[in-house]
């Protein structure tokens, strides 16, 4: 009949559309999974070169996947780039700045009064117009009260930690971190979860493997698009691995963990190849920093050949590992050298969700599919903050320096350097230099460690200043900086009566306000 003859079109009609669809690489609502490492530096991969090649599963992901040599954090430490990340935006504008002094880096440790602030919209939050479920696994960072935690900004399940994974403490000057499910504690670091400071062992890093293994099978169940935010610490120093991994490393105890970490990479991708969702899922790997240089060799990473690590705006501070995963829509052992930040990923991941970012602000992050699906290269700037003060701007493969600063002469007589062995004179300066009239301009590829500056009146410095200028004069007349909500400290709001610890018995007592500015010497 004719009525059949019309619904047998519009069937055969919709079969063609699915399969153009699914041709064109446009599916709908594809999982998302970040995988954030802490302190990783740019050299630690087997595929950016690391001499021990302790990375198979990183570097197979990259030779199934794109790999990123110019990704970049939005700050040089672990809170601020993390706040960036999950808001698109820059730490100056999304609040996670100090400005109690200049160009000072500012964290979250434990005596901080603020932490995200309400008005910022996160990534998670706005997945859920999508209905994706949202999940983080290990460090949160981005404010410890509890009006800061996940699930107060999206998140649907939390299981993890709000602080860094520093301690022992007693628990009467300063309170061990708490680890929580969802919004209540389970325990403490050290107490109920075990870090062995002398042998370096803990089963964190399982832990944090398990819970996502574990989330990732019930949204495949449930056939729920998710947002897998696995954020393990056990890169930051302390550094920590599981008996089954201690002493597998050439590179000693942070390599062991790094090799955990390559282990858990490999489990994850695993699990998505047998439960068939692997080409339904989009999964990133990066860094919050670069390698923590001042921890020595024992407790930090590689930063490959750039100059410095974490706390500065060199690029061994702010470049990091990166790769892009997404079977049977980037190409394979693709290599893209297009600059990109951790900013891009809010908005990559909107896009691929298919939510348009909010409108009523300033997005940093741009949106990387073009780049991810047809490795187009866009023109874009990368700026280089440190609190308050945009420190350096790249634009093609110049960067120039407007400030530079590692950290002052009395951190560095106390045994702190942010640049062993690689003191660079005019450059890696313990003093805040100003070179707003003149900076110091570096090309790139040929001098990717910053150690010879273009000679300043040379033409290509002067083509170079010209090209970079305009981008650095936009920016600062039109930026509007966030509420800084790093200023304030207080003994008060340390962790001493997180939310269920009246049934754990692990409530300690509260001391008396005590609120002052905080002291950020670096």
């Amino acid at each position: 009949s004719e009525g059949g003859m019309r619904v047998k079109t519009l069937f055969l009609l919709c079969t063609v559309t699915c399969c153009l669809a699914q041709k064109s690489g446009i599916l709908s609502s594809p999982n998302i999974i970040i995988m954030l490492m802490d302190d990783m530096g740019w050299g630690d991969l087997g595929v950016f070169g690391q001499p021990s090649k302790e990375t198979p599963n990183l570097d197979a992901m990259a030779a199934q996947g794109m790999l990123f040599p110019n990704f970049y954090t939005a700050n040089p430490l672990c809170s601020p780039s993390r706040a960036a990340l999950l808001t698109g935006r820059l730490p100056v504008r999304n609040g996670f700045y100090t400005t109690n002094g200049h160009a000072r880096n500012a964290y979250t440790p434990q005596e901080i009064v603020g932490g995200i602030s309400k008005d910022e919209i996160l990534l998670p939050q706005m997945l859920k117009k999508r209905g994706y479920i949202s999940k983080i696994v290990g460090k949160w960072h981005l404010g410890h009260r509890p009006q800061y935690l996940p699930l107060e900004h999206g998140f649907d399940e939390w299981l993890g930690a709000p602080n860094c994974h520093f301690g022992p403490y007693n628990n009467s000057v300063k309170p061990n971190i708490p680890v929580y499910n969802n919004s209540e504690m389970l325990g403490r670091y050290y107490e109920e979860f075990r870090i062995d400071r002398k042998m370096g062992e803990s089963n964190l890093t399982q832990m944090y493997l398990l819970e996502s293994l574990d989330f990732v099978r019930r949204q495949a169940e449930a056939q729920r698009p998710f947002f897998l935010y696995w954020a393990p610490d056990a890169t930051h120093a302390p550094v920590y691995a599981s008996k089954g991994f201690l002493g597998k490393s050439q590179r000693g105890r942070y390599g062991d963990a790094v090799v955990e970490l390559d282990y858990s990479v490999g489990e994850i991708l695993s699990l998505l190849r047998s439960l068939g969702i692997d080409n339904n899922t989009f999964v990133f790997f990066t860094s919050d920093n670069g390698a923590a240089l001042m921890s020595g060799p024992h407790q930090s990473g590689s930063n490959g050949p750039f100059l410095c690590g974490k706390e500065t705006t060199f690029e061994g501070g702010m470049r990091e590992p990166a790769i892009a995963w997404w079977p049977g829509h980037i190409q394979e052992g693709a290599v893209s050298f297009q600059l990109a930040n951790v900013m891009d990923l809010f908005t990559t991941s909107l896009a691929l969700a298919g939510v348009s970012p909010p409108d009523d602000r300033t997005i940093d992050g741009l949106d990387l599919t073009p780049v991810l699906l047809n490795n187009s290269v866009l023109d874009r700037p990368i700026f280089y903050y440190r609190g308050n003060e945009l420190m350096a701007v790249r634009r093609g493969q110049y960067k120039a320096h407007y400030w530079t600063w590692s950290n002052s002469w009395a951190e560095l007589k106390k045994g702190i350097n942010f640049c062993p062995g690689q003191e660079v004179p005019g450059v890696t300066t313990h003093e805040q230099k100003e070179h707003t009239m003149m900076p110091l301009i570096f090309e790139l590829g040929r001098d990717p460690g910053e150690k010879y500056p273009i000679r300043f009146g040379d033409k290509e410095y002067m083509d170079a200043l010209s090209w970079i200028s305009p981008v650095v004069e936009e920016h600062k007349s039109t930026l509007v900086p966030g509420i800084p909500q790093l200023n304030m400290c207080d003994v008060a709001v340390m962790n001493w009566a997180p939310a269920g610890c009246e049934k754990l018995g692990k409530c300690l007592k509260v001391p008396s306000s005590q609120p002052l500015k905080c002291d950020w010497p670096h």
